[in-house]
């Protein structure tokens, strides 16, 4: 008998069934199951699944105190795979493809796709959260099923499955050479930091800089700040033991809050003579972002958001802050047109321009996710990468 391999063409009546790991509750370890994977309707891809990282965002969906998660829901937005099979209409992708699915899709036709001043799509709802949005397909229907249920998708991706289905909108076709073990991290981490610093803030030559939090957003920050040629680079975390990779990446100093006698604020205040050029905030919680907005000098700083914490309702800025020449701004995916903007990075990783390698702690089977989960949730990794 003969075997089909990913690579023929596909028989698009087949579901398939295979491994995933499914959150049936919030506070809950996630269930590694058996589901059923639904061949791509129109404009939609198959995806084989071959890596994907952990991110605190898919955290956030199983965390009791979030209120607008969907479950059951297929989390996972950080990988990487190969091309199983595509359906109608599809003509930018074929079987056998490397690709990454991406949550930020773009069309390449609406308003947003087409301005210069913003990575957004319409596809992506701008009204809602953008956690519990994508969490089905176009026609409003999942391409997952488990016991007989539907199981939601999770930000247009759901890559804690062995096969996953995304929007043709939603992928990036990378070089057949590429490694998936490294670049799954172009989905979300890497693009982030990396982007928030280059795209979103627009670091400047010879600039003075602060980045808060140094997971992998963070790190990634600090290589953005670096490539845009800031000549300081301070780096910030209640961990000292991250300031070793945050040096090799180009920091210049290094602050642990519980560590000074004063607030971190003042602190940078006193060593840049009034603050810094360019703040990045990485970890999202109140604090960090109050401190990273004080920590800018007036006349021309600038604050970017990065993380935001699921729990946090709101900040307090006073008008007065943005009066004396203070900026505020945010980003999501690192500002990068994805589709487009994808496949330079790998391509940049390929040539060793971008060091991925340094943010991967920990590579483990994709049955101990929920080992990996708690590896994660003790601050004792910077990336992990599940394999199938």
């Amino acid at each position: 008998m003969k075997l089909r391999t990913i690579w023929e063409e596909p028989r698009l009546t087949e579901v398939i069934k295979c491994k995933a790991a499914v959150a049936w509750e919030t506070g809950k370890p996630l269930c590694i199951e058996e589901v059923e994977v639904a061949p791509p309707k129109a404009h939609e891809v198959r995806v084989q699944i071959i890596a994907t990282a952990l991110c605190h965002t898919d955290a956030h969906p199983i965390n009791p105190k979030f209120k607008d998660g969907l479950l059951p829901v297929i989390l996972g937005h950080e990988g990487a795979g190969i091309v199983e099979s595509v359906g109608p209409g599809v003509t930018n992708f074929k079987p056998g493809d490397k690709v990454i699915p991406l949550y930020m899709p773009q069309c390449r036709k609406c308003k947003f796709c087409l301005s210069p001043l913003t990575n957004f799509c319409t596809k992506l709802s701008l009204l809602k959260n953008p956690l519990v949005d994508q969490e089905l397909m176009q026609d409003k229907t999942s391409r997952f099923t488990c016991k007989g249920k539907p199981i939601y998708h999770f930000m247009g991706t759901s890559t804690f499955a062995q096969y996953t289905v995304v929007s043709d909108i939603n992928l990036a076709k990378i070089d057949d050479d590429a490694n998936l073990e490294r670049v799954c991290l172009f989905g979300c981490g890497f693009s982030t930091g990396y982007g928030a610093a280059i795209n979103t803030a627009k670091v400047t030559p010879g600039s003075t800089c602060a980045v808060f939090g140094l997971g992998g957003v963070g790190l990634s920050a600090i290589m953005g700040c670096k490539v845009a040629g800031a000549s300081r680079i301070i780096a910030i975390d209640i961990n000292s033991e991250k300031f070793t990779k945050a040096k090799a990446l180009g920091a210049t100093d290094c602050l642990n809050p519980r560590n000074l006698d004063k607030p971190i604020q003042e602190v940078i205040i006193e060593m840049t003579g009034g603050g810094v050029d360019f703040a990045l905030d990485c970890a999202g919680g109140p604090e960090t972002m109050r401190a990273a907005l004080d920590s800018t000098t007036a006349g021309w700083g600038s604050c970017t958001f990065i993380g935001v914490d699921s729990e946090m309702t709101g900040l307090m800025i006073s008008p007065v802050e943005l009066i004396m020449g203070r900026t505020v701004n945010g980003t999501c995916f690192g500002g990068w047109k994805s589709i487009d903007s994808i496949p330079k990075l790998v391509t940049d990783y390929k040539k060793k321009k971008i060091d991925l390698d340094i943010l991967v702690t920990h590579t483990m089977p994709f049955d101990k996710i929920n080992e990996a989960f708690e590896i994660m949730s003790q601050g004792k990794s910077i990336r992990i990468v599940l394999t199938f």
